[in-house]
């Protein structure tokens, strides 16, 4: 849509805001991007503003109006924007079956993920063979031997992984495991989806979440 006006109020770690960075990057959507202070808490007034209940990132700013919620912004790009590079399917079941794995996928951080950076012992391990588990799940149940979750088209569910898929090198590095090893048809789906320009440009360093997280762990005692 020609004249439009998107910003994107997102932080660089946020494995939700590369989600939507990923999906306007797909669709080729020119947007203002405006870093906010996620690590150290600090909210801008405009985030404040745009995202009043719940006062994170990301939010998307669309010709002024907001709209938050990493899923919800998804579906609302795919929707306004439906011209080019469809990430949800137009088959009604194949469309529920996206949104089905792509909640899944959406746990495994709060779940496990969390757990392994900020634990250690059993509680560490215990969330490292959650996360393990789930993904051979994902990896045998919604993968499979295609190329992307839906298929041969890139899509929801994809987005949905690569941006927790991001912090995975740290999660690696503090759980002492490997995805790599462990689960080879996602290493591969991951391989594949680092070929497109729309992810590459997007993703962090993953030594920077490493060096991130780190911090995070000094600042709330967690070493």
């Amino acid at each position: 849509m020609e004249n439009d006006k998107v910003i994107l109020l997102d932080f660089w770690a946020s494995m939700l805001g590369l989600r939507l960075r990923v999906a306007l990057a797909e669709k080729e959507i020119e947007y203002e991007y405006k870093e906010e202070d996620s690590a150290s808490n600090i909210k801008s007034p405009l985030l404040l503003k745009m995202n009043p209940i719940h006062k994170k990132v990301p939010v998307l700013i669309h010709n002024g109006k907001p709209v938050c919620e990493s899923f919800i912004a998804l579906e609302y790009i795919d929707e306004v924007w439906k011209d080019k590079a469809p990430l949800l399917p137009t088959d009604p079941y194949e469309r529920a079956q996206a949104r089905f794995w792509a909640d899944y996928i959406d746990k495994l951080y709060e779940n496990f993920g969390r757990k392994i950076w900020s634990t250690k012992g059993e509680v560490q391990e215990g969330a490292k063979k959650g996360l393990i588990d789930s993904l051979k799940l994902l990896e045998q149940a919604a993968l499979g031997d295609k190329l992307y979750f839906g298929g041969e088209s890139f899509g929801f569910a994809d987005i949905a992984l690569i941006g927790i898929y991001s912090w995975f090198y740290a999660l690696e590095i503090f759980g002492n495991f490997s995805i790599e090893a462990e689960c080879p048809k996602l290493d591969a789906w991951d391989k594949r989806c680092k070929l497109r320009e729309s992810v590459s440009k997007s993703l962090p360093d993953p030594h920077k979440i490493y060096e991130l997280l780190l911090e995070l762990k000094k600042t709330y005692g967690l070493e």
